[in-house]
């Protein structure tokens, strides 16, 4: 694949050989930042699981201290009146019969949708469209939930969801290159404790072994795993 001038440039400044701390390795990426628009900070961690195993199909939620640096756009699926609390809480959409004819049709334009039990029944019939772009709801990441307006706070505020994917690799954002280094080493923090905190139990050997952060636009940059161990 053809690499651009502008990636060959940020290429030059890495070291792919290199393992850094977490705050050698949020500065690098920070440094590597060279797109026109402010990129977002993206980490990815390489598990000891087998993701075909139910028990270890890695999957969870996490509020970020300091959110992933974008509006996150919340649809709620549910029935009159709780469609209006919903969209007291901060909602983007909320309804019934006319969220789920538009996502029939075709239409996806948000991030997160939260649905209540009892809406589960005809959301359910839609998981050929929705399970593949990663938007149904389930009750582990918390989006399948009678208290709507708590769900919708909490994802406002930073609150990701995560699964890990085939090759057994966890993506996920964890920030924009503005944000303070800071920020962006506690969010990180935050990710990967959560990550350790939810090892199954029949996982065995190395857990995490290894973990990359890296810009949209951006190379890798390797961590040192002990990071995962704070």
């Amino acid at each position: 694949m053809k690499k651009s001038k502008r990636f060959t440039a940020a290429l030059k400044k890495v070291d792919l050989k290199k393992i850094h701390t977490l705050n050698e390795a949020v500065a690098k990426v920070k440094e590597t930042a060279s797109a026109k628009f402010v990129e977002s900070v993206d980490i990815a961690v390489r598990l000891g699981v087998d993701p075909k195993k139910a028990d270890q199909a890695i999957r969870g939620t996490v509020s970020l201290p300091h959110g992933i640096g974008k509006e996150v756009r919340v649809l709620v699926i549910a029935k009159a009146p709780r469609d209006e609390e919903a969209r007291a809480a901060g909602a983007d959409h909320a309804g019934f019969q006319e969220y789920l004819d538009k996502i029939k049709a075709g239409w996806a334009d948000v991030d997160v949708i939260i649905a209540t039990p009892d809406s589960m029944v005809e959301l359910g019939k839609l998981g050929k469209i929705l399970g593949p772009r990663g938007l149904m709801p389930n009750p582990k990441s918390g989006t399948v939930t009678a208290d709507i307006a708590k769900a919708v706070k909490e994802i406002k505020a930073g609150k990701i969801e995560f699964r890990v994917d085939k090759a057994g690799i966890l993506h996920s954002t964890v920030g924009k290159v503005n944000f303070e280094t800071e920020k962006l080493v506690e969010n990180i923090q935050a990710f990967l404790a959560t990550v350790v905190r939810i090892k199954p139990a029949s996982a065995k050997g190395q857990y995490v072994k290894s973990i990359f952060l890296s810009t949209t636009m951006g190379p890798g940059v390797q961590v040192d795993k002990s990071a995962a161990a704070h």
